[in-house]
């Protein structure tokens, strides 16, 4: 994503939004962590749109350092290991907020965990009002729940926002029919509704994210987030995407 021209707010097609990125895309060519250059890069690209006037959201998984699953797998009690991985989301939360920051954009960071010293704690009000005034705010710590994936969080707070869309950057233009880069023949889907993800296990996310945004009628968006210009491309409905909804 890069800078782009400003756009009037009549053109956006969207525009109060949850972001979701996923840890490892702040991963960039390294194999764990965070690339501070990655950062800096999905950072020009979110300002770009703040300040053409969108109100952006965000969420990030936390995959780049801890991932619950994988802890429970390896023997660790399961809502222990999830705790680990929520507060990897934060480590992120707060390495995009540096990035964002160092480009002149007021952002908060607001944690489903109390960490007082450290971020906001999730209050919806106050973030709507953040957003309302410019800033960006960077959802942490998923719902505070183990058991719960950080695409249900997204899904949660997207609702909780209200909302006019969930988008989801990937390192593909859409969903597939399969990974496109171990079947090249896959199918790209320009729409699908909810039912469509669920019944055909597509898996561009779990199911309660599904189900939970189906039900608040939030359209997903999945888009490639590396391209530039992605995301403000997408925002005003001109850029290559696929599009979940009821219809």
């Amino acid at each position: 994503m890069n800078e782009t021209t400003e756009t009037s707010r009549s053109d956006f097609r969207y525009k109060r939004v949850l972001l979701k990125i996923s840890g490892e895309a702040l991963m960039g060519d390294t194999g764990f962590g965070i690339d501070m250059a990655t950062c800096d890069r999905f950072a020009r690209g979110i300002a770009a749109s703040v300040k053409a006037g969108a109100e952006i959201c965000l969420v990030i998984g936390g995959g780049n350092i801890f991932r619950g699953l994988a802890g429970a797998a390896q023997g660790m009690e399961r809502a222990q290991a999830d705790h680990m991985g929520m507060l990897a989301t934060v480590m992120n939360a707060l390495a995009m907020q540096s990035a964002l920051e160092a480009i002149g954009v007021p952002t908060r960071v607001q944690s489903a965990i109390p960490m007082h010293t450290v971020c906001e704690p999730f209050i919806r009000r106050k973030a709507i009002r953040h957003m309302e005034k410019g800033r960006i705010v960077i959802f942490a710590a998923g719902t505070g729940n183990p058991y719960f994936t950080t695409d249900t969080g997204a899904a949660l707070r997207a609702a909780e926002m209200g909302c006019d869309a969930m988008l989801k950057g990937t390192q593909v233009d859409g969903v597939y029919s399969a990974d496109p880069k171990k079947e090249p023949d896959a199918d790209r889907y320009d729409e699908l509704t909810y039912q469509d993800v669920l019944a055909r296990d597509l898996r561009v996310m779990d199911a309660s994210a599904v189900s939970l945004l189906r039900d608040s009628n939030i359209p997903i968006v999945v888009f490639n987030l590396h391209e530039e210009g992605s995301l403000h491309n997408v925002l005003t409905g001109q850029g290559v995407c696929t599009v979940i909804s009821n219809t």
